[in-house]
């Protein structure tokens, strides 16, 4: 199994209020994503971090291999998602991608 952990950052110019809508929209769509993305297996969206944490939203996915992550990032499902609906509200993107045993 492979974990891909995607961190980001809201935007300066995206306004408090907005955050909340555009946080379940998020969660929504790329949940959507499990079963249209071959061998992305599940997706977590994290929108409530610690206050110790230095990015405002993650998702945690699993994929079946590592050459997984290269079909799921231009896979044209997981692109339109990017694209409308995370990409434009977002900065400071950090990525951990690794492969466990368990």
């Amino acid at each position: 199994m492979v974990y891909h952990i995607v961190m980001w950052n809201f935007k300066e110019e995206v306004a408090e209020a907005d955050k909340p809508a555009l946080m379940a929209a998020m969660e929504k769509e790329l949940n959507a994503l499990v079963g249209k993305v071959p061998g992305l297996l599940t997706v977590e969206f994290v929108k409530k971090p610690a206050t110790s944490s230095t990015h405002d939203i993650a998702l945690v996915t699993t994929l079946e291999k590592l050459e997984d992550i290269k079909a799921y990032a231009v896979h044209p499902e997981h692109v339109k998602v990017a694209d409308n609906y995370v990409r434009p509200y977002v900065c400071n993107r950090a990525c951990l991608d690794y492969e466990s045993e368990a």
